[in-house]
């Protein structure tokens, strides 16, 4: 795993030492799925999202999440705060959350989460991961590219919705709301059991993005894919020991496709 900064921000060489050691490490996602990416007279108006936090592409194992530090949606109707919405539970010994949410009217709704920041030990990092999906409401397909002013995040600039298997799918890496040059970008299919990676470089696909923070790529099979940017933080965190530790930021978007029958 590698960590990018903006030019302004250069990685700080003891960041770059504690990571070496985690060359090796598996990617950690944070999941944040609808229960559908198109709602329209079929699908009805509800939409469940689940968050965990894990390593998609191998089906875990799950990682604990704390009370996220936000969830809301920016749709048609403005921004909502979310956080009342969450419940909590329990998936294989480990705490997940989950929201339901009724969508009132057409358009895009970016739902997005803050997770808490997670410990990792084997990275000697704070993680968080700002993550983010957009799901389209009975055809009115606007407000996609909205952004969030997260203090990392994917800017779409394929329609994250609505696309084949196969489908080029590109987006613009920002941080503090600009774009970051040649930011790695990492990622992974959630695997439903049907593909075994025949070796670990088959788990996460790596890309860098372009001197103006685009990035492409084919995903080739229908499901859910992640694309998560990690970045450096501006300032460290104490971890449970009070350590004062480097933090990965995670700019994720998900998007969802579709096999062409």
């Amino acid at each position: 795993m590698t960590l990018t900064s903006s030019p302004s921000r250069p990685i700080r060489i003891s960041l770059a030492v504690a990571l070496m050691g985690a060359a090796g490490a598996h990617a950690h996602f944070q999941e944040l799925i609808p229960s559908t990416d198109i709602v329209n007279a079929e699908t009805g108006n509800n939409v469940t999202l689940e968050m965990r936090f894990t390593h998609p592409m191998e089906g875990g194992p799950l990682m604990a999440m704390g009370e996220p530090v936000q969830v809301g949606v920016l749709s048609p109707g403005g921004r909502e705060d979310l956080k009342s919405s969450l419940q909590a539970e329990e998936v294989d010994g480990q705490r997940t959350y989950r929201l339901d949410y009724k969508i009132k009217q057409p358009g895009d709704y970016v739902f997005y989460l803050e997770p808490a920041p997670y410990w990792e030990p084997a990275e000697e990092a704070m993680i968080v991961h700002y993550t983010k999906v957009v799901v389209d409401a009975f055809g009115a397909e606007e407000g996609w590219d909205a952004d969030l002013g997260l203090p990392v995040e994917i800017e779409p600039l394929v329609r994250p919705y609505g696309l084949w298997a196969g489908n080029l799918f590109q987006g613009i890496v920002k941080q503090d709301g600009k774009a970051v040059p040649f930011a790695e970008v990492e990622v992974e299919w959630r695997n439903d059991g049907s593909v075994k990676p025949p070796s670990d470089p088959y788990i996460t696909q790596v890309i860098k993005a372009d001197g103006n923070g685009v990035f492409s790529y084919a995903m080739p099979k229908a499901g859910w894919w992640g694309f998560a940017a990690l970045l450096e933080g501006d300032e460290p965190m104490k971890n449970p020991d009070g350590e004062e530790v480097p933090v990965e930021l995670g700019a994720l978007i998900w998007v969802y496709t579709r096999e062409m029958r």
